[in-house]
């Protein structure tokens, strides 16, 4: 594995671990927060709990333990989307800087969406890493390929062989036995 991925999947994860963990030790600080987003969700995606403060938690954990996997390099992918998918919300919640009364906590709050959408930027990046070996798509395909390549040779060799195969076997028939 590169220095860069070393180094930089950690870097990353680190403020979901943080943030997570601070979302399931104290959810009732954000729930007033997320009570608008969550809502619309929970109507989508009736597996969700009944209670904003258990979605709130839930998310939370999931920041944590993917956070920590991405910092491992341990399902890297796949962790980098459990939390997109989770920052999504996350930063609708709590950086809405188009309500915000006045303009020094627009610019505030109008950073930290920006920041979060450069955070997005970056699991997206990771998420699509596959650490220099080829994805599973492309191995497939590039198998494929292959077996069709074999394919096309063997009946190739199968036609190029028929004929003189069937004038030998009729020439041989005719032959006193």
């Amino acid at each position: 594995m590169s220095l860069l991925r070393v180094v930089g999947r950690p870097l990353l994860a680190s403020m979901f671990v943080a943030g997570g963990m601070s979302s399931v030790r104290s959810p009732k600080d954000v729930t007033p927060l997320a009570e608008p987003v969550v809502n619309p969700i929970r109507e989508r995606v009736p597996l969700l709990p009944e209670r904003t403060e258990q979605v709130v938690r839930l998310s939370g954990g999931v920041q944590v333990a993917a956070g920590v996997l991405l910092g491992l390099g341990r399902l890297p992918r796949l962790s980098a989307l459990a939390l997109a998918a989770t920052l999504v919300p996350t930063t609708l919640a709590g950086h809405r800087y188009w309500d915000a009364g006045d303009d020094a906590t627009r610019a505030q709050q109008r950073i930290h969406f920006l920041k979060n959408l450069s955070m997005l930027g970056g699991l997206l990046i990771a998420a699509d890493d596959t650490g220099g070996a080829p994805s599973l798509l492309w191995r497939s395909r590039h198998t494929a390929r292959g077996l069709q390549r074999d394919a096309g040779l063997v009946r190739r060799t199968v036609r190029a062989t028929a004929g003189p195969a069937a004038a030998v076997g009729g020439i041989k028939a005719k032959l006193p036995g």
